[in-house]
């Protein structure tokens, strides 16, 4: 139809997580139930108030990636999102080629610009006899004279490994907005294709603050979980004993392409990525304000953006954090949205089990929803034994649930006061719009 909007459809995912390295050991242990929450094995955190973190185990980049000189440009989380890329490609069964890079694009969700603390510890080396900071002492500690720490220290670096390991030529940028990161660049891709600026994107996010100066920084405001003795139910989304949240880290892409450009090439279509919000809150740096208003808009606008009414909304993967306030303001933003049919929506947060990903969460998340889309199964909202009368929706309590989705929303809210909200919608129902 002439002028009508291109649609999207999401043909490739790719996961390293607290779970597992790809895809299919992530949806297991989510639809088991089974947490990757654990004592901090990265460094010693003995001396912190908080000594547990849900790390990435086992992940050899190397074995996975092999392109031993790019990975001299890589942080230890751009390792996830390469190995994460690689299989969203792989899965989607289409790669850039040198005919049609210029039509690919890339959107990054990605962490802080900073140093490995490797790299850090180096330089404290380097001038800690007298506190003085000199070229020739950094010369003389390899670690510290290494000119990669500082490229791999820029917020773009993630970005330029991805387009050099797979000749992405066309849009490309990354984006930072903390906690919604992720789930804003997945929102972003979407919009480039449906402009007709990218043919195909890929999109995702990555990050990880599991070392000993993230870990000090969120210490500092409170935010965490010290449950050290219980680990693995010391993420407790919506639980009235909530404590605070459980650092993660990880990655997840997704490849998105013009729906009908999917359909004619015989591609696995998981879900139409369907909608996107997103608004600012004006109140605090840490959290929302407690009637949700910033989600609130986004979550509308999301709506609006599929061309969704609310009733049509089967489940929601939540933003969930553990934090008293955050999930408070949640549960009212979601009242205030849905009315009398929040009572019938099934919600969860995969934080329960897989921590908090930060800048990767959000595109780790829209791609949990779209295996549940596909597959017709709710992860379940772990370690939920309390309600809080606050925080009174339907969560998928005890096991993980069967159950057909016409639609999904997935909740990302960040620091800062960024809020980012996708809406997902069923390939069988998308098919007959």
């Amino acid at each position: 139809m002439t002028g009508a909007r291109r649609r999207v459809a999401i043909t490739g995912l790719g996961l390293v997580t607290p779970l597992g390295n790809d895809v299919a050991s992530t949806w297991e242990a989510l639809l088991a139930g089974r947490s990757g929450v654990d004592r901090i094995t990265s460094f010693d955190a003995s001396g912190f108030p908080v000594r547990i973190a849900a790390e990435v185990k086992g992940f050899d980049p190397v074995r996975l990636i092999g392109d031993r000189r790019l990975l001299k440009f890589a942080s230890r989380f751009h390792g996830f999102a390469l190995a994460a890329a690689d299989e969203a490609l792989r899965d989607a069964g289409i790669r850039p080629v040198e005919s049609n890079a210029e039509r690919w694009g890339c959107v990054v969700g990605s962490g802080i610009m900073g140093s490995e603390f490797q790299e850090l510890a180096a330089l404290h080396r380097s001038c800690a006899a007298d506190g003085q900071l000199s070229v020739q002492r950094l010369f003389a500690d390899d670690a510290a004279a290494d000119p990669m720490g500082f490229c791999r220290s820029q917020t773009s670096a993630g970005l330029g490994v991805l387009l050099r390991r797979f000749g992405i030529r066309g849009y490309a940028s990354t984006v930072h907005t903390a906690c919604a990161s992720g789930g804003q660049a997945v929102g972003l891709a979407m919009k480039l294709i449906r402009r007709g600026s990218a043919e195909c994107v890929l999109a995702g996010g990555c990050d990880s603050m599991i070392n000993p100066i993230g870990l000090s920084g969120f210490c500092l405001l409170g935010a965490l979980s010290s449950d050290n003795d219980a680990p693995q139910r010391a993420s407790r989304p919506f639980d009235a004993t909530r404590n605070g949240f459980v650092l993660g880290e990880g990655a997840g892409f997704l490849v998105l392409e013009e729906w009908d450009t999917a359909r004619g090439r015989g591609a696995r279509i998981y879900a139409e990525l369907a909608g996107d919000g997103n608004s600012l809150s004006s109140y605090r740096i840490t959290d929302s304000h407690p009637s949700g208003d910033g989600p609130i808009q986004a979550m509308r606008q999301a709506l609006a953006d599929a061309g969704a009414a609310p009733e049509e909304v089967d489940y929601l993967n939540a933003h969930g954090t553990s934090t008293p306030m955050n999930d408070r303001s949640e549960c009212a933003a979601v009242r205030a949205v849905f009315g009398a049919h929040a009572e019938r929506i099934a919600v969860s947060s995969t934080k329960s089990l897989m921590g908090h990903l930060i800048a990767g969460a959000g595109a780790v998340e829209a791609a949990i929803c779209a295996l549940a889309v596909r597959h017709g199964l709710l992860p379940v909202n772990a370690n939920f034994a309390e309600p809080d009368p606050e925080c009174d929706l339907t969560f998928v309590l005890g096991a993980a649930r069967r159950q057909r989705v016409r639609v999904v929303i997935s909740n990302s809210f960040g620091f800062g006061g960024s809020n980012s909200c996708v809406v997902l919608r069923n390939a069988e129902e998308a098919c007959s719009r």
